[in-house]
């Protein structure tokens, strides 16, 4: 299994833990198997699953298969303590992500930015977010704690921009 977001292993521990942590677009579950491994009760969805049925019926665990980018939003306003988005973008779900927290509930997404062309893939600039685009977009909804944009070179080399907020207590 491929290693840890750096991102998220900084900032998971803000995520609250009265509920369930999202782990949206899960593929292999590494981000789910380390918020069950740490405390938390997770949810984690693709839209191909196979890749973590291995791990159905681990205690705190729940996988749902959804296709997220063809069909309706398949959670709750205010359903989840933390959302954990890595290497994955479907612009048209950030209002739905940012509604799905809960107050106080934290957001921790970390992926392709611009200039990771000359990197490889993803190389569409309709997978690659245009400069300060995380921040700006969940700033309207949601607090920022910390926002990234730039090169990394762990776990391998890319552009990336990585926001964490938090959305505001009523």
């Amino acid at each position: 299994m491929r290693a840890i977001s750096p991102w998220i292993e900084k900032y998971a521990q803000l995520i609250p833990k009265e509920k369930p942590v999202l782990d949206l677009a899960c593929g292999g579950g590494r981000h789910s198997l380390y918020l069950l491994e740490t405390g938390y009760k997770v949810t984690a969805v693709d839209i191909d699953t196979s890749s973590v049925a291995a791990y159905e019926g681990r205690e705190g665990l729940s996988i749902v298969q959804a296709d997220l980018e063809n069909n309706s939003w398949p959670f709750s306003n205010g359903s989840f303590a933390g959302i954990v988005v890595v290497n994955y973008l479907w612009r048209p779900l950030f209002a739905d992500i940012a509604a799905a927290l809960s107050p106080g509930g934290i957001l921790l997404y970390d992926t392709f930015a611009r200039g990771n062309e000359k990197f490889g893939r993803p190389s569409n600039p309709d997978f690659l977010l245009a400069p300060g685009e995380l921040a700006e977009v969940f700033s309207r909804d949601l607090n920022v704690i910390d926002f990234f944009e730039g090169r990394v070179d762990v776990p391998t080399p890319a552009c990336r921009q990585s926001i964490v907020a938090r959305k505001p207590i009523e």
